[in-house]
């Protein structure tokens, strides 16, 4: 998702875009990126790739988030050293952040207190790819840059509900309970905590901006600066859906961090907001949601 939104943002640059999908270059295949590294020579990498997925799926593989996002990110990292990249920037994630953080988070809270346990893994890894950006700076004075996006939708995004995150979760769970005709859509959790979600092609818009305008080793916070609860963001896609049944919270289900919401002082200080209203962005991605999954469906097309 985030790629994507980078390289439709790239292409209004003045540059040549390298991509390479998954089946052609295994991130976690330490010498086959250095191959492939060596053979491109890119002057700029954003590192947008990782192993990523809601509750469920950190709680479920912890192994595999830790192992899988530490061998990208070094890997990255590591080889653009090694072959002279000008700039990178790394894209971390808000959960990294202590389970209690204060409230907007600031980025200097980072490693203040306990981590969320149901994602702590993932959080671990992020924390140590911004500091490897870091520690390369120091020791071999690389341009690397960390940014922290809060939590992202938009087209692209992944709505299997066995490791999506929440937005495009409840969305595919209330457009299949529309189809169906299902009384009631089910939410995990008692629907309180609070979130901040950003528009993919926001993020994408202030990742440019970072590589243009910043290079220091502190991160950088992207968000909206506001939050919503689980509780008003299953209403509101419900509405955007027109799935007219009952919300009903599963408090057996865990609700994660009480509140997550960045504090954006700094990225606004350097001249950059968000542009896309919320309402905007979650029609936008239930229309492409229609158009590049539900239309693209088994039962699609057997109906």
């Amino acid at each position: 998702m985030v790629g994507s939104a980078l390289v439709r943002r790239l292409q209004t640059e003045n540059c040549d875009v390298v991509t390479v999908p998954h089946e052609r270059l295994d991130l976690c295949d330490g010498e086959a990126v250095r191959e492939w590294l060596e053979q491109t020579r890119p002057e700029i990498v954003f590192v947008a790739a990782a192993k990523v997925g809601g509750i469920l799926a950190n709680d479920s593989h912890p192994a595999v988030f830790l192992r899988d996002n530490m061998a990208i990110e070094l890997n990255l990292i590591h080889e653009s050293y090694r072959v002279g990249v000008e700039k990178l920037l790394f894209l971390g994630s808000s959960c990294i952040y202590p389970r209690l953080s204060p409230q907007p988070i600031p980025e200097e809270a980072l490693m203040s207190g306990p981590l969320e346990p149901t994602n702590q893994w993932y959080a671990i890894a992020k924390i140590a790819g911004i500091r490897l950006c870091q520690a390369y700076r120091r020791q071999y004075g690389c341009n690397f840059i960390s940014a922290m996006p809060t939590n992202l939708y938009g087209p692209g995004d992944n709505f299997d509900l066995l490791s999506s995150h929440v937005a495009p979760a409840l969305m595919r769970k209330a457009h299949e309970a529309k189809e169906s005709g299902q009384p009631s859509l089910q939410v995990w959790g008692s629907g309180q905590p609070m979130r901040e979600f950003m528009y993919a092609d926001d993020c994408a818009d202030a990742l440019v901006h970072l590589m243009k305008h910043y290079s220091h080793d502190l991160h950088v916070n992207i968000g909206t600066g506001s939050d919503i609860s689980i509780s008003d963001l299953a209403t509101t896609i419900c509405d955007i859906v027109d799935y007219r049944g009952r919300i009903e919270f599963d408090t057996s289900k865990p609700d994660g961090m009480p509140r997550k919401r960045l504090d954006v002082s700094r990225l606004h200080d350097l001249g950059w907001h968000h542009t896309t209203p919320f309402e905007e962005g979650l029609q936008k991605t239930y229309a492409w949601y229609l158009d590049n999954v539900v239309a693209h469906s088994p039962m699609a097309a057997n109906g």
